[in-house]
């Protein structure tokens, strides 16, 4: 059944496997759902040889409007939020496959402002994040008083960079990081997305003040294992309201992204397409 409400026209900003996941999900089903794919553009061309059309390969990232995109899908890192997020909005919409990006506070207002001047929103995919809109409301209503990320998996599923590429290990199972996600992101810039959604699904919070915990597990070769742990303050009798999730996503050896994520980031571009194109950042 075709959507209800534009963007119509979608772009996609990167081709490792998760983009070349939504090509393929865009140029199958898309047509029936009333999705246009205009444009693929990844850092190395030659990666979308013999698989993206060449009529879809865009060479120049600043030439995306005259593709006319109303959606244009950042899954590549999140330098090109960093870098481009502010000049893609003024010609679409954008949604962010790199949330890690907006622990950097000038990139966020810079993404804010441009959204408020063109009109443009900033949809935020929920990658891994279980239970995203009810950490948004119980924080809207002021019923969270902390929150904890920790995201596990084999060593050979992490591209860390700075101190965090040569931390050592200390065991079968090493905590790399354990602090707020603000410190972490600039560190694990592709294994910190879950917990930079969490940061925006409780802006009460934000990045920091949710903690993060990256570990290193060689007991989960196969495997991304995400436990979020929050509480909301004491009530009459002195006990709090608490909610742990675990969350077990099979994932290919090495894979920074794990099976199950790919779903949920395809339901997430089609979500947003039925959101209303309001300025701001939304979870979706």
């Amino acid at each position: 059944m075709a959507l209800d409400r534009v963007p119509q026209r979608v772009g996609v900003v990167g081709y490792g496997r998760l983009g070349q996941s939504l090509v393929s999900h865009l140029l199958a089903q898309g047509p029936e759902m009333g999705l246009e794919l205009v444009f693929v553009w990844n850092r190395d061309p030659g990666r979308m040889a013999g698989t993206v059309p060449p009529v879809l390969q865009l060479q120049d990232l600043n030439a995306l409007s005259e593709r006319h995109p109303d959606l244009v899908v950042e899954v590549a890192h999140p330098k090109i939020i960093h870098d481009s997020g502010a000049r893609i909005l003024r010609h679409a919409n954008l949604l962010v496959g790199s949330p890690s990006a907006l622990a950097d506070q000038a990139t966020e207002q810079r993404l804010r402002e441009a959204s408020h001047h063109w009109g443009h929103a900033v949809f935020v995919a929920r990658g891994a994040l279980w239970g995203s809109e009810d950490i948004t409301r119980l924080d809207a209503a002021g019923g969270l008083q902390s929150l904890r990320v920790t995201m596990a998996t084999h060593p050979d599923g992490f591209r860390l960079e700075g101190p965090l590429a040569t931390a050592p290990r200390t065991g079968p199972r090493t905590v790399l990081y354990e602090g707020p996600v603000r410190g972490l992101c600039p560190w694990a810039p592709r294994n910190s997305n879950t917990m930079a959604a969490a940061a925006l699904a409780a802006p009460s919070l934000g990045f920091d003040r949710v903690i993060g915990v990256l570990v290193a597990d060689l007991s989960l070769p196969n495997m991304h294992v995400v436990d979020v742990e929050l509480s909301g303050p004491p009530g009459p009798t002195g006990r709090s309201f608490a909610v742990h999730t675990r969350r077990e996503n099979p994932a290919e050896p090495g894979a920074v992204t794990g099976s199950a994520t790919l779903t949920a980031f395809w339901r997430s571009l089609l979500g947003c397409c039925q959101l209303p194109s309001k300025p701001g950042i939304h979870l979706c």
